[in-house]
């Protein structure tokens, strides 16, 4: 007699645990993970430094953003310009901390709307099933139509540049991303044997939604959010790049791209900075999202255990 070569599936439905000492639990788990994964920790260190960066520029540096100085105008790096001026004498050092600020805290708030919004539309799709889901996934696939940037210049165009503006662009245009990727999990997790014995108990849809079904599709979700920081902040930068972002004086890195770009050549730090800043917040988020996607997924900790 052979032994079968058959390997055992992996359990793929994480366990709620309900209650204060469920709520630690879950703290002590989101601890392990971080400790356990060094990719987490490396990305977390790059996020949580641009952040800190941002909301302690007026204690790092002694210049103004955008106060201008024309004596002063494309200086070279030195120890009073850390990363040198710009063509107006604004210090770079300065306008690229308080420019995290913006490219950080936007980016975290156009995901922020794209994934709570979304995650509400896929969690009523996906449990009531029928005409509703069908019609608000048709219009979730109407927007899909659109790559996501062209769909935020299109919004942008129509209200008009600004923060508020681009903030708006980038909200609707991932809420469907998150909508399938929530009606999704919704669609499998409704079908397991708790949710059945809740809504044969008499639960209400509520509950059930919130208590039983949220809860076992967050991983998903928290993956998807952390991997898409890094295209939002992109996305940002690009609008800004073609002026239509944060507006002037406003520091922000894709509009001091744009500003420089002319003296890569004569003053090529201006524009490696904002690049080299774009670049290490995009990777940051990637860190984080690939640990997360490790550390989270079981089919991965099955297949490398």
């Amino acid at each position: 007699m052979t032994a079968s070569t058959e390997l055992p599936a992996p359990d793929t439905a994480p366990v709620v645990v309900v209650g204060s000492g469920g709520r630690r639990r879950r703290l002590r788990g989101i601890r392990d993970i971080v400790r356990a994964s060094r990719t987490i920790q490396v990305g977390l260190l790059i996020v949580l430094t641009l952040f800190a960066l941002g909301v302690f520029a007026p204690f790092l540096t002694p210049w103004s953003p955008t106060q201008i100085d024309l004596k002063n105008t494309l200086r070279m790096p030195s120890a009073a310009h850390l990363l040198g001026t710009d063509e107006l004498g604004r210090d770079q050092f300065t306008r690229l901390l308080y420019g995290a600020r913006v490219s950080m805290v936007m980016g975290l708030i156009a995901v922020f709307i794209s994934a709570s919004v979304g995650a509400v539309i896929g969690l009523v799709a996906g449990y009531f099933v029928g005409f509703f889901d069908d019609a608000i996934m048709r219009v979730m696939d109407a927007i899909l139509a659109f790559p996501a940037l062209l769909l935020a210049l299109l919004v942008v165009s129509v209200v008009g540049p600004g923060l508020v503006q681009v903030l708006i662009a980038f909200g609707i245009a991932g809420i469907p991303f998150y909508a399938r990727l929530m009606r999704g999990m919704v669609l499998s997790i409704r079908a397991r044997e708790y949710v059945e014995a809740a809504e044969a108990l008499g639960a209400s849809p509520f509950k059930i939604i919130f208590w039983h079904i949220l809860p076992n599709a967050m991983a998903p979700l928290i993956i998807t959010t952390t991997l898409a920081m890094g295209l939002v902040i992109v996305g940002l930068a690009s609008l800004g790049f073609i002026g239509l972002g944060a507006q002037p004086p406003t520091p922000e890195w894709g509009s001091m791209l744009s500003g420089n770009q002319s003296r890569f050549f004569s003053a090529p730090w201006l524009l490696i900075s904002p690049g080299l800043a774009i670049v290490l917040a995009v990777v940051g988020y990637s860190l984080v999202g690939d640990g997360l996607r490790d550390a989270l997924d079981p089919r991965l900790r099955y297949l490398r255990g």
